[in-house]
């Protein structure tokens, strides 16, 4: 199963949208919530070349998005096949 790594903040609700979806798929990912360790948002911004809000979702390193984004993947069946490399 590959890494998963999702850049979070407690109170925001796109981010437990986010990880229900992961949690549905039975995926387990590294939860980093910038609001705990905000040192970690200037990692999270350069590897999400420049976005600033959360979640920011990493499959094996690669840039997934936000939460939009990673529930747009998983409607155009995209994401089942990045879970199961």
């Amino acid at each position: 199963m590959p890494s998963v790594t999702i850049y979070t903040r407690s109170a925001c609700p796109y981010c437990h949208m986010a990880k229900d979806l992961l949690e549905a798929k039975s995926v387990s990912f590294e939860e980093i919530d910038i609001g705990r360790e905000p040192d970690r948002r200037c990692e999270m911004i350069e590897r999400a070349g420049g976005r600033m809000t959360v979640p920011q979702i990493f499959i094996d390193g690669r840039h997934v998005g936000g939460c939009d984004d990673l529930y747009a993947l998983d409607r155009s069946g995209g994401l089942d096949p990045m879970l199961a490399a």
